[in-house]
């Protein structure tokens, strides 16, 4: 074998794990090296919106589906709200090469995309055989490396992965949450339109940012809400200043426990004032930190967008998108708080209510319409328990 035929067969990217094992492929996206938990996806569409979500930062997303790239990225389809930070996954794990966009929406290749956000990415990986080992051995933490020249420093990325602490006790919502107050209005998208104006609000929601998706705000904005977006860092002073309607406590990353240490107080507080709050995934298990419940590390996560769900409350399953490697403890769950949902998957828990107050909260993702629709009917229940505190009609819930 000449020189130059082995240089074109060398491995332009790996994927090391904590544990010593190394997985060759080639390089696409940033060249470079970035370190996080390797977590899988299920999902067959959507990776955009995926690679784009502040709740991945600090992971590395292996697509179990093979043809991720078909159809290209656009300007419309990315979930960070500051459009020019990169706030979503660190690395992109791949089956296939990414081929050539087939779609009218597209506008860029994710080869040059990826580039473009700094995310470093692999292909020609077994991804089938790598979601197997994170279900027997759960979320590794790894280092995915792009160069390429095919050189490598393999120990230091080993010595790397090796001591990289992982989400456990990290908080991440610094890194993903807006620094500074700002006002929403855009609503959700329409063939031939585009993305609408909330011109005329009926309510006004404070949410506090711990990494929030702009689909999410969108669909508030949608169900007649203007949203005044806060830092999560936010006091409950300058909250309640603002005389919100209601409050929404959004998703984001890493370990609530460490996220809760400064938020929490501030939700006591929210609750302690009677204002009506909802909350979504790291919102979620937020809320249930400050009533009183617990959180757990889970195994290998939920990631996907084929999650059945069963809402207790009207007695229907929903087929959810989730994003989480965190769950709340149902068996922490002080009284008063009943559960109102649950993962038809495991049976771990996917939603609380607070009983007697307008208080409640899912672990999915209602916004991102895997279903399409199942669960956009929690921004109406939402909506209805702010219109019920102002003694106005409710509006009936589309499920």
């Amino acid at each position: 074998m000449t020189d130059d035929v082995w240089a074109e067969a060398k491995p332009t990217a790996l994927l090391v794990l904590a544990d010593g094992t190394v997985i060759e492929g080639v390089g696409l996206g940033a060249v470079g090296h970035a370190v996080g938990e390797v977590c899988f996806n299920t999902a067959i569409t959507g990776y955009q919106e995926i690679l784009t979500d502040p709740s991945y930062a600090g992971q590395i997303v292996t697509f179990t589906f093979p043809h991720v790239g078909n159809v290209g990225v656009n300007g419309e389809d990315i979930e960070t709200v500051e459009m020019d930070r990169v706030r979503g996954a660190c690395g992109v794990v791949l089956k296939a090469s990414i081929t050539e966009p087939s779609n009218w929406r597209s506008e860029k290749h994710l080869d040059a995309w990826l580039k473009a956000r700094g995310i470093v990415g692999i292909a020609g990986v077994d991804t089938r055989a790598l979601t197997a080992l994170i279900r027997e051995k759960g979320m590794p933490n790894a280092v995915i490396a792009h160069a390429p020249d095919g050189v490598f420093d393999l120990e230091a990325l080993k010595k790397e992965a090796a001591a990289w602490p992982g989400l456990l006790g990290m908080d991440l919502v610094p890194m993903v949450g807006s620094k500074d107050a700002f006002v929403w209005d855009e609503t959700t998208w329409t063939l031939g339109k585009g993305h609408g104006r909330q011109d005329a609000p009926l309510h006004h929601v404070v949410a506090l940012d711990f990494g929030v998706k702009r689909n999410i705000l969108r669909l508030l904005a949608d169900a007649g809400a203007k949203v005044t977006v806060l830092p999560a860092t936010a006091s409950a002073d300058e909250v309640l200043a603002l005389k919100p309607d209601g409050v929404f406590l959004s998703n984001g990353p890493g370990d609530p426990a460490e996220t809760g240490k400064y938020a929490v107080p501030t939700i006591k507080a929210v609750i302690e004032a009677g204002v009506p709050t909802f909350g979504i995934c790291l919102g979620h298990q937020m809320l249930a930190l400050a009533l009183g419940a617990e959180t757990m590390k889970m195994h290998q996560g939920h990631h996907g967008a084929n999650h059945p769900v069963k809402d207790f409350t009207t007695d229907k399953v929903e087929i959810t998108s989730m994003n989480h490697g965190f769950a709340v403890d149902r068996d922490t769950l002080p009284a008063g708080v009943k559960e109102t949902h649950v993962s038809l998957f495991d049976g771990s828990n996917c939603g609380i209510a607070v009983e007697g107050k307008p208080i409640f909260s899912v672990q999915y993702h209602p916004e991102a319409s895997p279903g399409p629709r199942d669960s956009h009917y929690l921004f109406t229940r939402f909506m209805n328990l702010i219109r019920a505190k102002k003694g106005q009609n409710q509006q009936p819930e589309r499920v």
